[in-house]
């Protein structure tokens, strides 16, 4: 098999969104992308070794994101053959079980201490403007839920409360491109000797993305420190495209990390920018009842050449871009709406994601799946009755 270097493709910057309905979406979800490391995956740098600093490790990021991904696609079919692409992930499965595969377990599920068990599901009561049933219990956190599981009775979901991969923390040399030395700075007699923080994934097991573009299967280099992987690519099963392409409703859970608001604030919610003032953030695309989430993390990429500040040219070099730094809300948290949304997230007009460079719904962001059971069966009809017994003008 030939060996493929992961790189991001140039792209020039789109324009910014306007009031207009938007263009045809791409294509929808068919096929699993499935990577089965070759030795070690990239998990997170520390920063370099010296005698000042002899053991400085930085935070974990792992799996990696959809933006990852996009750069081996870049790399393999070139930019105007990903004009209409669309990933989504970062998921994982048990390679003898596929298509099915895991995702991130709604907020509102919670999965008792110790166990892979669903204790309470939490239900949006519209009268009372509140979360049921009230609990004051500790639960776990980070579950996963097989996909194929969604639309079914949540009693008889399989949860796995634990990862397949663990993180392995060991000094990385850079070496010199020509020999097995490591590589002197300029100026400085010292190597760039460095710990990394590689993670180990169990061999029955692979990390699973979402495409509607089909990539050839092969050993690829993926991640920060280009290590080398085994993708695959399969149809995704009937089930699955059946779901995904389900009306999201007033009820959903998002399955990816969202990342919402302009080039220069993050939001919980998508934010529309009024055509007539661009200066401003826009209005709120959704009229949200309420929102179960956790605290935001950061998300950042890179992507693209620098340009020489004097020809204003792209060059081409190894460091790339890196974007604004943003929050992204986490994959798992529930949103409940005034009024339902009668779509699909395939179907959800781009101007509701940022662009920077690309869309962000090229990576899947906030990708969702319709979440009924969010809200308490009654409150619905309670609502109505209140309604219908109040005098005409009366409070």
């Amino acid at each position: 098999m030939s060996i493929n270097s992961n790189s991001s493709a140039t792209i020039t910057e789109s324009p910014s969104p306007c009031e207009t309905k938007s263009k045809t979406p791409p294509p929808s979800f068919a096929h699993l992308v499935t990577i089965e490391p070759l030795g070690l995956l990239y998990g997170s740098a520390g920063r370099f070794l010296s005698p000042e600093n002899l053991v400085g490790r930085s935070g974990s990021s792992f799996p990696p994101s959809a933006a990852t991904l996009s750069g081996i696609f870049a790399a393999e079919l070139g930019g105007d053959n990903i004009k209409n692409l669309q990933l989504a992930g970062p998921f994982w499965g048990k390679v003898d079980e596929l298509p099915d595969f895991y995702v991130p377990t709604p907020l509102n599920y919670l999965i008792e201490k110790g166990t892979s068990k669903i204790k309470h599901k939490l239900s949006w009561n519209a009268v009372e403007k509140q979360w049921l049933p009230n609990v004051n219990e500790k639960f776990e956190k980070g579950g996963w839920v097989k996909v194929h599981d969604w639309g079914k009775d949540w009693k008889i979901w399989e949860i796995s409360t634990k990862v397949p991969w663990k993180t392995v923390s060991h000094l990385h040399p850079r070496l010199e491109e020509n020999q097995r030395r490591v590589q002197v700075e300029e100026n400085r007699e010292q190597g760039s000797l460095f710990l990394e923080n590689g993670v180990q994934l169990d061999p029955d097991y692979c990390l699973v993305y979402l495409s509607n573009t089909e990539i050839k299967p092969g050993w690829y280099r993926f991640g920060g420190e280009g290590h080398l992987v085994n993708i695959e690519c399969q149809p995704i099963s009937g089930e699955l495209k059946h779901l995904l392409s389900k009306p999201v409703g007033k009820a959903f859970a998002l399955i990816t990390p969202a990342v919402w608001g302009s080039n220069r604030h993050s939001y919980r919610k998508p934010m529309v920018q009024k055509k007539e003032d661009r200066k401003s953030d826009g209005f709120e695309a959704w009229e949200c009842d309420t929102l179960l989430t956790e605290r935001p993390f950061p998300f950042r990429y890179r992507l693209g050449n620098r340009k020489d500040e004097e020809t204003n040219e792209k060059v081409n070099s190894k460091e790339k871009l890196l974007s604004r730094g943003r929050y992204a809300v986490p994959a798992g948290s529930v949103y409940v709406l005034e009024k339902p949304l009668e779509s699909s997230w395939q179907e959800w007009d781009e101007k509701w994601f940022p662009t920077e460079g690309v869309s962000f719904k090229r990576w899947g962001c906030g990708l969702a799946l319709p979440l009924p059971s969010a809200i308490a069966q009654n409150s619905e009809q309670e609502t109505a009755n209140i309604s219908e017994t109040l005098p005409i003008g009366g409070n």
